[in-house]
């Protein structure tokens, strides 16, 4: 009996080869003949679901870009789904059911926003830099005794072109519904002969005439906001610049406005805005759209072929005869949450940050599915946080930078003189961009958990009198009451210059946010356990449901983001940063038209390091 057990051992082993071998060569030829009869199928069926996909995105973007409600969309709906076998669901933006060509919950990551006014480049590639659909029209959508007026003068046109030089021209009718004559390539003068004989083909139109003034009052109101001067826009969209009023000063004439660049962003960014503003009562609300497989159908991309099928069986067979101890039970029990893992990371080199896998068992192919779980989420975390930076970071620095450009050329062009005030004029936008600067490298330190704190005993009612000393010229500029108030004794261990600069912040927001006449009440208290240090304004207060962001970053109440009335956006975020550093946390309270109410709770006691970044005033 003691020589059974090598014996046993060395046959065990001899099988364990013999089954290697075999399930080797299985899956190599069952992996042959899978790809060289598949490949084909899948590439097929992955190209007709983009296909079908893109179609079904294409039309219901040209309803919405049509319609002013998506009430009449369920026969469109309906023949996609039919035509494509897919599942379509129309969503609000808040999730609640427009129209579904199935039944059941929708999937939980939408396909595509379907938004007329604010295309997906992704989705709809397009030349346009305001990302307005053109079909989207509205008040510019000519009648019908316009359109047959327009498209016989245009006919005209080609004619003239083919009787008189023998030149074919073709007729392209626009969204709008005017007719565009294509020209040949001839020469400027003989175009211009047929076009001057069927002027009317230029004219406006008087729908086009009255939706064109309506645009151009929206153009000229937000050019006004931003004290520009008023510009004239064409049916292209493109402007010339208008002459401005003589002022009531005795002897003063009519002069012109500095003319705009082809592409100047203040004209181009008021065009699109003001268009976006007249089409929405002409185009559908924006709604979320679910693209989906339903039933058996999702889980089949593929027919393969009977002899395909009976060449896998096979060779599937032999292999299950042969390695039914080994590769059955060991090679799906590996191969499939590896497959499912492969899937993931192809799905997530593709672009798609939310690819996750299912987590079954304690093994170390679980643990890896964790840790990939937790690698996906968090890189999709931070490509979003990438994505909001990267756009905050440049409209905060294009218009100072912008500013700066203009007035160097200006400069170097003799039309502003290099004095004293333009070096000062220059100086300040630097500033401004330093600030931003700053700023954003504070906040990065404490992102990075970097912000490093030298806590020291502080007595709040001299750091409370500094900071009131250092805005009081402000508030008398401002004509806003300064007032302070904290207990004489009142101690805080805390950093004092992070500290300072937190309260200094919070003082100065809310000087620039009251009328003059206001009050703004700085001051310390101790409140169950903590230190509350609070600041206190008669401002216009903050609406309810902007409420919650006035500490995210770059966000400001007021929509312009004019610096006249708001700074960078990122001083009230820096004070959560520090007050979160410190173990504590940042809140505010507002009542429209009465004033808001900024807090910072602190411990008394030295910061606990381990809360940094985790800091959050609770619920009220």
């Amino acid at each position: 009996m003691a020589r059974d057990v090598p014996l046993r051992r060395s046959l065990l082993v001899r099988l364990l080869v013999l089954a290697a071998t075999v399930s080797v060569g299985s899956v190599v030829a069952t992996a042959w003949l899978v790809n060289r009869t598949t490949t084909v199928a899948i590439q097929q069926a992955q190209g007709q679901a983009l296909t079908d996909d893109a179609r079904i995105y294409d039309e219901l973007l040209g309803y919405a870009a049509t319609q002013h409600d998506w009430r009449g969309a369920a026969q469109t709906v309906n023949r996609l789904a039919r035509d494509t076998g897919r599942r379509i669901t129309i969503t609000t933006p808040q999730r609640e059911p427009i129209l579904d060509s199935g039944a059941g919950a929708p999937p939980a990551k939408a396909s595509a926003t379907i938004d007329p006014l604010a295309l997906d480049a992704a989705l709809a590639p397009t030349d346009a830099l305001d990302r307005i659909d053109p079909r989207a029209v509205g008040p510019f959508n000519l009648p019908g005794a316009e359109r047959t007026r327009l498209r016989a003068a245009a006919q005209a046109v080609v004619t003239c072109l083919h009787d008189r030089f023998g030149y074919g021209a073709s007729i392209i009718d626009q969204p709008s519904g005017r007719p565009l004559v294509r020209m040949p390539n001839t020469e400027l003068s003989m175009r211009q002969v047929c076009i001057t004989q069927r002027s009317a083909l230029r004219e406006l139109t008087p729908t086009e005439a009255a939706a064109l003034g309506g645009l151009n009052e929206l153009v000229n109101e937000c050019l006004a906001l931003r004290r520009l001067p008023p510009v004239d826009l064409n049916l292209d969209h493109t402007w010339t610049s208008r002459e401005i009023p003589p002022s009531g000063r005795t002897g003063a004439s009519r002069r012109s406005a500095p003319p705009y660049s082809d592409t100047d962003p203040h004209v181009t960014g008021c065009i699109t805005d003001s268009r976006r503003e007249q089409l929405t009562p002409y185009t559908a609300p924006a709604a979320l759209l679910f693209v989906s497989a339903p039933g058996a159908r999702g889980h089949a991309g593929y027919d393969l072929s009977p002899a395909s099928r009976n060449r896998i069986a096979a060779v599937i067979g032999l292999v299950v005869l042969l390695t039914v101890a080994v590769t059955v039970l060991a090679g799906v029990r590996l191969v499939r949450p590896l497959n499912a893992l492969t899937r993931a990371a192809q799905r997530m080199r593709d672009g798609d940050g939310s690819a996750r896998v299912d987590v079954n068992g304690g093994d170390e192919i679980a643990r890896l599915a964790v840790v990939f779980n937790d690698m996906s989420a968090h890189l999709e975390h931070l490509e979003e946080l990438r994505r909001e930076l990267v756009g905050d970071v440049a409209h905060e620095m294009r218009t100072p930078v912008s500013n700066i450009r203009g007035w160097l050329e200006a400069a170097e062009d003799g039309v502003v003189p290099v004095d004293p005030s333009l070096v000062s004029l220059l100086l300040e936008e630097a500033m401004l961009l330093q600030h931003v600067i700053n700023d954003l490298q504070d906040l990065a330190a404490a992102d990075a958990g970097e912000l490093r704190l030298h806590p020291q005993p502080i007595g709040l009612s001299e750091l409370i009198a500094q900071v009131a000393g250092t805005h009081q010229a402000r508030a008398d500029s401002a004509g806003v009451a300064l007032t302070t108030g904290a207990d004489e004794d009142l101690v805080l261990v805390a950093d004092p210059v992070r500290l300072r600069q937190a309260v200094a912040n919070l003082v100065a927001n809310a000087i620039r946010h009251t009328p003059a006449g206001g009050t703004v009440a700085l001051g310390a208290r101790t409140e169950q356990e903590q230190v509350v240090i609070s600041v206190g304004d008669t401002g216009s207060g903050i609406s309810a449901e902007n409420l919650p962001r006035v500490f995210d970053r770059f966000w400001r109440g007021e929509k312009s983001r004019n610096r006249h009335t708001g700074g960078s956006g990122l001083g009230l975020a820096i004070v959560r940063k520090i007050a979160e550093a410190h173990g504590g946390c940042a809140e505010a309270t507002s009542i429209p038209g009465v004033g808001s109410v900024f807090t910072v709770r602190l411990p008394h006691g030295l910061p606990d390091l381990s809360l940094v970044g985790q800091g959050g005033c609770p619920e009220s």
